[in-house]
């Protein structure tokens, strides 16, 4: 059974300083009115945001569906946007393995794997006992999906009273709070590089094609930091 204390102690690490609980919550605000106004009821936008979880995915759902794409389309894009999320998991599942807990949990717990909870857990891992960790985790991914729900919930109700401009800007502060979690947390010179060349290319590359610039800046300016930190190493 999933212990009460860790799990707790997780769920509760949201009401840090540092929670992404209100930038979360803005971004799946404006998911909830852009779903009411894509014709979804209630319940479809609630099950759709338990199920999708992930900003970029829910999104990139609601894009295809306005666009008219296919199921299997819908399906094929959230999956591949998704796969981001795996690096985070490789990275982060070692770090809470222990041969005392079910194998179940890990299984569970896969769905709550998002940058959100991601940065919560990586800074506060070593304080907490490695057998228990997965308790831990499971809180605080339980903590963050319910934010997500909710968030939904108020922004289907509330999306009379949001325009365009307010929805785009309720959107993009979890991607800032990202980006400022990830500056803060610079430990190295590739880190830092990456995430300054990241800016910096991504705009440059939209002129050239801007359905691939997002990917060509990361791409180009992670390969760069990488090879930039390698050289300093050595």
């Amino acid at each position: 059974m999933i212990n009460k204390e860790f799990f707790l102690k997780g769920y509760k690490s949201i009401l840090k300083h540092d929670s992404p609980a209100i930038a979360l919550g803005c971004c799946f605000i404006a998911i909830g009115a852009l779903l009411k106004n894509l014709g979804f009821n209630i319940q479809e936008s609630v099950f759709s945001t338990m199920l999708t979880y992930a900003l970029p995915g829910s999104l990139v759902m609601a894009e295809s569906l306005l666009v008219g794409a296919s199921l299997l389309n819908i399906f094929l894009a959230v999956w591949f946007v998704n796969a981001r999320l795996y690096p985070m998991a490789v990275s982060l599942f070692p770090l809470m393995m222990h041969e005392s807990q079910p194998k179940w949990k890990y299984y569970f717990s896969c769905h709550f794997i998002a940058v959100s909870a991601w940065l919560i857990m990586k800074s506060n891992y070593k304080s907490i006992p490695k057998e228990q960790r997965i308790d831990y985790w499971i809180g605080i991914g339980t903590a963050t999906w319910s934010i997500a729900v909710i968030g939904t919930f108020i922004g289907f109700f509330s999306s009379e009273y949001l325009n365009k401009d307010l929805m785009m800007g309720l959107a993009i502060l979890n991607p800032i709070y990202f980006l400022c979690m990830m500056v803060g947390a610079s430990k190295t010179i590739q880190v830092s590089l990456s995430v300054i060349l990241g800016l910096l290319l991504g705009p440059i590359f939209y002129f050239l094609t801007p359905e691939w610039s997002i990917l060509l800046g990361g791409l180009v300016g992670g390969t760069i930091a990488y090879l930039i930190g390698e050289l300093n190493v050595s």
